[in-house]
């Protein structure tokens, strides 16, 4: 017998046909052991994600607004699923007690949590197998930050006393006060890798309502054909430029046990997806994998006669951004010129202080500031043994008629990221995409 981790997300568990669904994938092989579940998300357009209530049932207890009718709202959705599907599970002593805590004046993490929580419970006692609360065994320092040794010590050795089980995602708790902590949006792939990792799984699905990854956004392009193998490497790339089925930090865990991820639709089961793997074992014959982008950026570019020979001026440069707390994303370089391009959202009112700090540290001869700049990463394993992709690029937005502000090829070969300006940003994808696919 091996052993498949399988998270679902907010959509597979929206209701009692979702669990359904979720009941005949699971038992359709005996294989998918450990169960991640997220909260309850929309049902339909207009719905609410279980989430955003709970966000919004804390945010009315601590400015005094009555609350008891939002929470019950919430509780109602469990309830439901609970007698259209005819669980039987506790929840009423468990709505008593997150309740309670409510109106003690529990921490937003605390409440939000209850989400996954209650939809982990709900869904245990639906497939039969043991409920394991990932509060205790997800871990974090008195930062926030995961523990991601410590948790994967912890998940293992409870684990191993259960079968099967179903877990929670989303959360964990503090190493040395027990205080729940939250993952960002999206951490219950982030749980279900955790889990894969410490149980040893030859497999973790991620189940969602995408048949896995698209070559590019079908926002953007039409019917964008799909990614049957993908390694972690070239999915870093694309979910870094906004490419999101998956949350980004998910792959790490898995990625050190060598657990390959298969991206799997609850709603179309039959679909194979996309497989997520090494780069020891991927093996693909096309150029390109994925196209993604994302925008605005502003690009500052200092010029300085010399500058090559200038000892310690990168430094100086970055450890400006440093001081005022702002990350860059590229920093192409001349032998005269260094630009940084940084995500307009990070440099919000600091730009005026970021010109003054590099006037008075780099005393450069210019600055160009360029705002409104678009950034589109053309990713694929095929990139780093195939002759003439960056003259394809560059061909196929000349023939598009789209200027070209930024073009660097990484070091690792799998990825060519360029610049355009924000107006370009969907034409540019969908004349590359034609380029190398149609």
């Amino acid at each position: 017998m091996g052993i498949k981790t399988v998270k679902f997300g907010g959509s597979s568990v929206a209701d009692g046909i979702q669990l359904n669904k979720i009941k005949e994938i699971v038992e359709a092989d005996s294989d998918r052991r450990y169960v991640v579940v997220s909260a309850p998300g929309k049902r339909y357009d207009g719905d609410n994600k279980i989430t955003d209530l709970l966000f919004m049932c804390k945010a009315q207890a601590d400015h005094n607004i009555p609350y008891r009718q939002l929470f019950q709202v919430i509780t109602d959705r469990y309830s439901a699923i609970k007698y259209n599907l005819g669980i039987d599970a506790d929840l009423d002593s468990r709505y008593d007690e997150i309740l309670a805590e409510l109106e003690n004046g529990c921490s937003e993490d605390y409440i939000v949590s209850r989400g996954e929580y209650l939809s982990a419970v709900l869904v245990a006692a639906y497939l039969g197998y043991d409920f394991v609360d990932t509060k205790g065994l997800i871990l974090f320092d008195s930062k926030g930050r995961l523990l991601a040794e410590e948790t994967n010590k912890a998940l293992s050795e409870e684990l191993a006393k259960h079968e099967c089980a179903v877990l929670p995602g989303f959360y964990g708790s503090d190493i040395k006060t027990g205080e729940i902590k939250i993952l960002s949006r999206g951490g219950s792939d982030v749980t279900g890798s955790l889990v894969a990792r410490a149980v040893n799984a030859d497999v973790y699905e991620n189940w969602t309502d995408v048949s896995g990854l698209l070559m590019a956004d079908p926002r953007i392009v039409d019917n964008p054909k799909p990614i049957e193998y993908i390694s972690y490497m070239e999915l870093r790339e694309l979910s870094y430029m906004g490419a999101s089925v998956l949350h980004e930090e998910a792959v790490f865990p898995v990625r050190l046990a060598n657990i390959p991820i298969n991206i799997r639709n609850t709603n179309a089961p039959d679909d194979p997806g996309t497989v997520i793997t090494t780069e020891s074992t991927y093996e693909n014959s096309k150029v390109l994998s994925g196209i993604a982008g994302k925008q605005p950026f502003t690009v500052i570019t200092v010029y300085k006669n010399m500058m090559n020979k200038e000892v310690g001026f990168v430094r100086r440069t970055l450890a400006v951004l440093e001081d005022l707390g702002i990350s860059f994303d590229h920093i192409p370089t001349g032998i005269d010129s260094l630009s940084v391009v940084i995500e307009s959202a990070e440099l919000e009112d600091h730009l005026d202080e970021v010109l003054q700090e590099f006037n008075s540290r780099l005393h450069p001869d210019e600055i160009t500031v360029v705002p409104d700049i678009a950034l589109i990463a053309v990713v694929g394993m095929g990139l780093s043994r195939s002759v003439g992709v960056a003259a394809k690029i560059t061909a196929a937005l000349a023939d598009a008629g789209i200027n070209i502000r930024m073009l660097n090829q990484g070091t690792s070969e799998i990825n060519v990221i360029l610049g355009v300006e924000s107006a370009d940003f969907k034409p540019a994808i969908r004349a590359i995409y034609a380029a190398f696919v149609d």
